[in-house]
């Protein structure tokens, strides 16, 4: 009964949020292109001067100003000036597009959205909402069958629900919310249900989401090899499901008309009208200058240093002291965890708040879950 009492406060208080969200929602820069590509995929005898003219004069109604002045810092050259001349230019809008195309089951979920009557610059961003919805109320199925109290599962839910990346996010018109619900649930279903085909299905599907993800589980890869005897995981099992998410990525790459080098210069160093067509040769010179400008101030600018403050405090002492088996799990997965944020960040020299609240809720459930083992649950 204290169970269900939660759960309706619970799903009264996302409503209220969800409401929130969708009277309050940022036009961020990147919607342009995702309402393109639903109109792309919904309505494929349309030409691109059509989409063009439908895309901007629906964001006039919905907002007049985003083009004028996108409020989107960046410190590649140009950016002031980018989106205004694409609001006048469909060519450039259309090489902007394939920027975005890479993140197909996104574009899908926008596009179910606009097929229900939805318009399209709202399909963009009800995705988001969605992901928030199925990530609040999973946190909070997962954290009550873990803990075993609902007060404080409760608790810990709503002060979760409240991050501030994860607010930012669901506003935002981009996958970070639903590439962070996948992440989740393909980490989930290994470390709990131990089941690796729904695992490498949800890894998949957040490949597919963003694929810069590849990164993670890449890592996270060497590091089950590593322990595939202590967890007792057949090799060929870990192979297929690594398979499956490197099969998601490089049928991404393959589709992809815009490689790494342009795609960094485009977002770092110098915005480019014509990236398909008219690249500008890359410079290495300008991209380590770039990293050693950025890595401090990304980083402290970030959660990270304070959850790695909370992992030291929780697990250091144990480490040192008894060197058990979960102690050392749980500090190696956070470590990968890390290290793939790292080895993220020399490619994509930037760490924006909304864009790692996956990485970040995997290193506080990690602790969470260490905080509160199962041979502990049922005496709470």
């Amino acid at each position: 009964m204290k169970t269900k009492v939660y759960l309706l406060l619970l799903t009264i208080y996302i409503g209220i949020m969800s409401i929130y969200f969708f009277k309050n929602q940022y036009y961020n820069a990147d919607m342009e292109a995702y309402m393109g590509l639903v109109y792309q995929t919904n309505m494929p005898a349309m030409s691109m001067e059509e989409i063009h003219h439908k895309v901007f004069e629906e964001l006039k109604v919905q907002n007049p100003a985003v083009f004028a002045e996108t409020g989107e810092k960046s410190d590649a050259i140009g950016a002031e000036d980018y989106y205004p001349i694409m609001s006048r230019n469909v060519q450039v809008y259309k090489e902007e597009l394939g920027f975005f195309s890479v993140k197909p089951v996104y574009n899908l979920l926008n596009s179910a959205f606009f097929q229900l009557g939805f318009p399209a610059s709202t399909s963009t961003f009800l995705t988001s909402i969605l992901a928030y919805i199925v990530l609040i109320f999973s946190i909070f199925f997962y954290l009550s069958r873990r803990i075993a109290n609902i007060e404080l599962s409760f608790i810990i839910t709503i002060l979760i629900s409240l991050f501030k990346p994860i607010l930012d996010a669901t506003r935002h018109a981009t996958p970070d919310m639903l590439s962070c619900v996948l992440l989740l649930y393909a980490v989930f279903f290994f470390a709990e249900k131990k089941n690796l085909i729904w695992s490498a299905a949800f890894g998949v599907l957040t490949v597919l989401t963003r694929p810069e993800y590849f990164i993670f589980f890449t890592c996270l890869m060497i590091l089950l090899v590593m322990m595939r005897k202590q967890l007792a995981i057949e090799t060929w099992k870990l192979s297929s499901a690594y398979l499956a998410v490197a099969g998601a990525f490089l049928g991404i790459q393959s589709f992809s008309h815009i490689p790494w080098k342009v795609l960094f210069m485009n977002q770092f160093t110098k915005v480019q009208l014509y990236p398909v067509s008219h690249p500008d040769p890359f410079s290495y010179a300008e991209y380590f200058h770039f990293i050693k400008s950025k890595i401090f101030f990304e980083f402290n600018n970030s959660y990270f240093l304070i959850l790695m403050l909370f992992t030291v405090m929780l697990l250091g002492k144990p480490l040192i002291q008894n060197r058990d088996q979960r102690t050392r799990n749980t500090a190696l997965f956070i470590g990968i965890v890390c290290v793939s944020v790292f080895i993220r960040f020399l490619a994509f020299p930037i760490l924006v708040n909304r864009m790692m609240i996956g990485f970040y809720l995997l290193i506080i459930l990690a602790l969470i879950a260490y905080i509160f083992p199962r041979k502990i649950i049922n005496s709470i």
